[in-house]
């Protein structure tokens, strides 16, 4: 069995056991069998387009261009990890390039920190739903490679060995990014977010593997 499944859960055992399959039979010939891996993976290479650009269908248009680009290329992937590790990373490298080519339209975080930090407003009158979004428009703000670090690791909740594989760099290179993205958050957020506080924690257990 590969190493990287061993701790995952019967279910993702599952998901990558029937990925192998479907992609054994696309190679085969039946393009159909290609369908079931765009119905399992559509929404969360949707929702990580999203955690780039902040824009749905801008995230759509770039899935289904990941989606693309893996069948046009999916005999690249060896096998030696789990097809999903070999699509993500696929797709967070187009999504990186696709952000070169045409930025998506973001606040500054001096813009963002400067606005939570207003002392004529109180924490107590934000909802969690606000407190949410300003966390993820201060990471869309971070310099690029610290961003798609915390994205990968925090919001898509890959853990270091994958997330290195995903972003296609070491993985004391990934800690680095990580470490170094928390310290700007910091910098430019005086009073925090309990919850923000929380999930950018230097002890976050997937970490440490």
């Amino acid at each position: 069995m590969n190493t990287e499944t061993r701790a995952e859960s019967p279910r993702a055992v599952r998901a990558a056991a029937e990925d192998a399959e479907a992609v054994r039979r696309v190679l085969a010939g039946d393009n159909a069998a290609f369908e079931a891996i765009v119905r399992r993976w559509q929404g969360p290479l949707v929702n990580l387009a999203c955690r780039f650009c902040r824009d749905r269908q801008r995230a759509e248009e770039m899935a289904q261009e990941a989606f693309l680009r893996a069948w046009r290329n999916l005999r690249q992937w060896r096998g030696d990890s789990a097809f999903s590790t070999w699509l993500f990373s696929l797709a967070a490298n187009l999504y990186r390039t696709e952000l070169r080519r045409i930025p998506a339209t973001m606040l500054s975080l001096d813009e963002i920190a400067g606005g939570a930090a207003d002392p004529r407003v109180s924490p107590a009158v934000f909802d969690q739903a606000a407190r949410d979004e300003s966390i993820r428009r201060a990471v869309l703000a971070l310099p690029p490679k610290y961003r798609d670090a915390i994205l990968v690791f925090y919001f898509h909740e890959q853990d270091v060995p994958t997330a290195a594989r995903t972003l296609r760099i070491p993985e004391g290179t990934v800690k680095a990014r990580l470490f170094r993205a928390r310290e700007l958050l910091r910098s430019k957020f005086s009073r925090p977010p309990a919850r923000a506080t929380a999930q950018l924690a230097p002890s976050h257990p997937r970490e440490a593997q």
